[in-house]
């Protein structure tokens, strides 16, 4: 197992999450839909737990935050996130502002969750205290991981069609299922049509 590969992981989730909630920060000063701000209201201070528990991981693991090239291309990322809908606020109506925060709040989700996914499969292969540390972390923070991204892209997708003059499910069907995998997200998209 690479080690050395693994400290750069934990590098790119502290990086990750401390992004995500400059993220949600701003995505809340563009959101309009009341149940949207209730979502991301709970979504950020979910984010803001994840980041102390990346870094008792890493505590744990006895790896230092440092600015790796790899963290520095993520906080860069979340940096062109959060002007990107700074841009939007200030430039685009507020209802397509909304629509972009949202596409934002995925693009960040993606990765956070692409992170939790490699490390927990990096935790099966683990053994003894680093195992331990790890599942304990990934165990904590799964579903919540879950549910920002598939609840996000669901109302990414119903605010794009309610932006084209169709008739959109809000909340989307992922959150009044609340969804928390893969499979959960697209049975939920194809009873859209059911809840409308």
């Amino acid at each position: 197992m690479n080690v050395e590969q693994r400290n750069e992981l934990l590098q790119q989730m502290l990086e990750t999450e401390m992004g995500g909630v400059k993220v949600y920060e701003t995505a809340l000063t563009c959101a309009l839909n009341d149940d949207l701000k209730e979502e991301w209201e709970k979504y950020l201070e979910q984010t803001k737990r994840h980041v102390a528990t990346v870094e008792t991981l890493m505590q744990a693991l006895n790896v230092p935050s440092l600015d790796t090239p790899g963290r520095l291309v993520v906080r860069h990322i979340g940096g062109s996130l959060v002007a990107a809908m700074k841009l939007a606020k200030g430039s685009a109506p507020p209802e397509a502002a909304e629509i972009v925060a949202c596409e934002c709040v995925v693009h960040a989700e993606t990765k956070d969750h692409a992170n939790w996914e490699l490390l927990s499969t990096y935790g099966q292969s683990a053994e003894g205290d680093e195992k331990k540390a790890i599942d304990a972390a990934v165990e904590e923070t799964e579903d919540e991981e879950d549910e920002h991204l598939y609840h996000s892209k669901g109302w990414c997708r119903e605010l794009s069609i309610a932006s084209l003059g169709m008739k959109a499910v809000l909340p989307p069907p992922e959150e009044q299922k609340d969804v928390k995998t893969a499979i959960g997200a697209a049975r939920a998209k194809q009873t859209r049509k059911d809840l409308m």
